[in-house]
């Protein structure tokens, strides 16, 4: 009986499926489940959770995280459970949008691109929380890839480009815009595609509804939201966003300010690497002639339209920023790493396969030792907070209550108490001060304690 595995051909769907597990797989096993809320997460997951009153939803915010995590948070308070869902919903979606390239390159070019993608650090670590840029980038890269499949009658592809639009712009309406310029510009300039474009421009008024009723109802409309999301990202403007990025781009999560120095520059090859392997995929699209070159080129002018307004219209970086950019050229980047080893001839591939093979082991290697850091001082920083709300909480402060000051937006979810509004009569409140800082007039005569065992978070609870 022969035994022997029958391996899967090199155009075969299964590349994609696996990719997609080891993605999951990544993110649970390296992105500890236990790892807590952070602030944004935890603006996000209050909206729909029963575990603590909402916070406050700042105008720069969109719904769509919120209705993401609402099967998991509407039922159970627990983060674990909500880093599992997450990290499932993540391979499938990346799967899925890889899926949509299908009939435009070979399967094992589709999985070398997820590869690239998902391996980086801040692909996984961002994967399982509850945060919009993951999503913005998997439904960005589903967006180009029903596009470019969108020929003649292909209703269904202009329904899931459509559908894909829709997704971005609700859970990242800046990024919906700047993907749905060069994308409309493309169906009408050079595909002459009207049916493209009103597919576009379909989704992003569909996604976008909500989000404009919502700046009616609370906001004062879109000027004052956009006005008020501006203001509190420290004013939309030109700002050359550029050397922060690169100094944040193996962290920290937030450089903002910028001023820290660059950490491991030794792994930053990849990032000046990325323009010569887009460069080599341009020039085997050429090569090739047909449609092949604007299936490479949409994508990276894609790319780098999202990447735009972090790099020039903002003054602070955060890598999370970039993982639409770096989904969509990450395509490309698979291109030019393939031409490496098909465009040589048949004596040399076996050199190229080896290579190409090292320096996608030794990436891999890279950001697994980044991811590492991070995580472990995402756990160490996240644990403060439930500490910090178990000695409220022996303290007194349960709900109902109000919690305010230092990190106050994760802690008080925590505690399950409220981080907005004003206390009702008969609520415990908690004023959060830094250790060595004085309270604010109306707090001094409060009862003070120092909150022990934290690690991070050095802070005194003044409590009413």
């Amino acid at each position: 009986m022969d035994r022997r595995v029958a391996w899967p051909g090199s155009d075969s769907g299964w590349w994609l499926v696996a990719v997609g597990v080891a993605f999951t797989a990544a993110e649970l096993l390296f992105v500890s489940p236990r790892t807590g809320l952070s602030w944004d997460e935890a603006v996000y997951v209050s909206q729909v959770s029963g575990h603590a009153p909402a916070a406050w939803f700042d105008p720069a915010r969109a719904r769509g995280v919120p209705l993401l995590v609402a099967p998991v948070a509407a039922l159970t308070g627990s983060v674990a459970a909500l880093r599992v869902y997450l990290s499932v919903a993540c391979g499938l979606g990346l799967t899925v949008a890889l899926w949509t390239w299908r009939r435009l390159r070979p399967a094992w070019v589709l999985g070398l691109a997820g590869v690239l993608f998902g391996g980086l650090w801040v692909a996984q670590y961002y994967g399982p929380q509850a945060m919009p840029d993951m999503w913005s980038a998997l439904g960005g890269l589903a967006a180009v890839g029903c596009f470019l499949r969108a020929d003649g009658r292909a209703l269904a592809w202009l329904g899931g480009l459509g559908a894909s639009v829709a997704f971005v712009t609700l859970v990242r309406p800046g990024d919906a815009v700047y993907l749905a310029v060069p994308l409309v510009v493309a169906a009408i300039g050079v595909w002459r595609s009207w049916a493209r474009a009103a597919a576009v421009v379909g989704g992003l008024v569909a996604g976008g509804a909500e989000w404009v009723v919502e700046a009616y109802a609370r906001f004062g409309g879109i000027t004052s939201r956009l006005h008020a999301a501006g203001a509190e990202q420290g004013g939309f403007g030109l700002h050359f966003a550029l050397p922060d990025e690169l100094r944040a781009l193996n962290g920290p999560t937030l450089c903002r300010p910028c001023t820290v120095g660059v950490r491991y520059p030794e792994l930053d090859l990849w990032w000046f690497l990325l323009p010569v392997l887009v460069a080599l995929a341009v020039l085997a699209a050429r090569r090739a002639g047909g449609p092949a070159l604007s299936s490479v080129l949409l994508p990276a002018v894609c790319g780098l339209c999202v990447a735009a307004q972090y790099l020039f219209m903002i003054n602070y970086a955060a890598p999370r920023f970039l993982l639409p950019a770096y989904a969509l050229l990450a395509v490309p980047a698979a291109d030019g790493l393939a031409f490496g080893v098909t465009g040589v001839g048949r004596d040399l591939r076996p050199a190229m396969t080896a290579a190409v093979t090292c320096f996608l082991a030794v990436q891999l290697l890279g950001q697994h030792l980044v991811l590492d850091h991070e995580v472990g001082g995402t756990v160490t920083f996240h644990d403060d907070y439930t500490r910090i709300a178990a000695a409220l909480a022996a303290r007194g402060v349960r709900p109902p209550c109000l919690i305010q000051g230092v990190q106050y937006i994760p802690i008080a979810f925590y505690a399950g108490c409220a981080s907005a509004g004003t206390a009702a009569p008969g609520d415990h409140v908690a004023l959060l001060i830094q250790a060595g800082r004085r309270p604010p007039a109306y707090a001094r005569n409060w009862r003070v304690y120092r909150i022990t065992g934290t690690t991070v978070l050095k802070v005194n609870a003044y409590i009413r």
